[in-house]
């Protein structure tokens, strides 16, 4: 799978347009709000926060990461391919959006098998989706926001435009050309819903990244791994493919999410004294693992010290779930 090969520091982001309800959203337009998908190495994430902010929706990055579910999250395949952050359940995802109030809608998934008929079906959900305010996304090798369309295609949010052109930025009806000949394909549209208690978000958050540590079969796919699986995983395949493409992208993704760990625990102790200490621990211990995790990007590295990171950052993990199950006990309602 062809991946960007740089790192974008988060921060900056593309503005795309939303037209009305009713309007046809034709790219560069103005209209009822503007859209921005944030460049971060997790797509899923950019076009998250591009939803939420467009619903009036106000999240900080750390807590669209820790809320989410993501800060928590990795998956890693037997062969080290750069698709870990993408082919996971994402139930678990998807439920914990709904606290910070946005429902995900499935359209479907789609493959060059697809009939046609289906994928004229598709197109016009989408389009009716748009004119009802709704957003839309897709993700076919990395997850876009789709933010308008005309006669003839979809318009696609860019993550890293203008440093890097891809994905595409377009859509042809019918051919979906612009995919190629291999293709797996899922779209979403999402809806605004009652968002939660910041207690009960902040909770839920934690019982999922134990979940994911603890029940990682319940949430990865075929030859993928979570958890302490994806640190086997990684670890089995550091001598053959430690110094692919997919060794790096993996190392770049899940830094990023738990450097968000670390900044989410520290938002939880401004807000909650009683368990300042023990966030102060868990934003020490998941900056420590972000850290490593960069380490392990290097394409160059010795896959004995490779192994060897792996194998305390397994452990590190490991502690810090430990502290985050004491964390989520004691911030559980009537606890506080």
């Amino acid at each position: 799978m062809n991946r960007r090969e740089f790192v974008q520091v988060v921060g900056g982001a593309s503005v795309l347009a939303v037209l009305p309800s009713g309007c046809a959203m034709l790219a560069g337009r103005g209209g009822l709000g503007r859209m921005r998908m944030s460049p971060f190495n997790n797509t899923l994430m950019g076009v998250t926060k591009g939803v939420l902010d467009y619903y009036g929706l106000s999240v900080s990055d750390a807590s669209l990461y820790g809320c989410t579910g993501q800060a928590f999250l990795i998956n890693i395949h037997r062969e080290l391919c750069p698709s870990g952050p993408y082919v996971w359940n994402h139930e678990g995802h998807n439920r914990l959006l709904e606290n910070l109030g946005v429902k995900v809608v499935d359209l479907g998934f789609f493959t060059p098998k697809s009939s046609d008929a289906s994928k004229a079906e598709l197109e016009n959900q989408i389009r009716e989706a748009m004119d009802a305010g709704n957003p839309c996304s897709l993700l076919n090798l990395e997850n876009q926001l789709i933010t308008g369309y005309n006669s003839k295609k979809f318009y696609r949010a860019q993550p890293w435009a203008p440093e890097n052109d891809f994905p595409p930025a377009r859509l042809s009806y019918g051919s979906w050309k612009e995919l190629g000949k291999m293709y797996h394909v899922t779209f979403c549209t999402y809806e605004k819903v009652e968002t939660a208690k910041r207690t009960k978000a902040i909770v839920d958050s934690l019982d999922y990244a134990i979940e994911l540590h603890t029940s990682p079969a319940d949430y990865s796919k075929d030859e993928y791994g979570i958890g302490p699986d994806a640190y086997s995983y990684w670890m089995d395949s550091a001598t053959e493919h430690g110094s692919s493409h997919g060794n790096w992208w993996n190392a770049v993704v899940w830094a990023e999410c738990r450097k968000m760990a670390a900044a989410y625990f520290e938002e939880i102790g401004q807000e909650f004294a009683s368990v300042a200490g023990a966030c102060a621990g868990l934003t020490f211990m998941y900056t420590e693992i972000s850290e490593t995790m960069v380490l392990l990007s290097d394409k160059e590295m010795d896959p004995t010290e490779k192994v060897s990171l792996l194998r305390k950052l397994r452990r590190k993990e490991s502690e810090a779930i430990k502290a985050v199950t004491s964390l989520a006990n004691t911030l559980r309602p009537g606890a506080v």
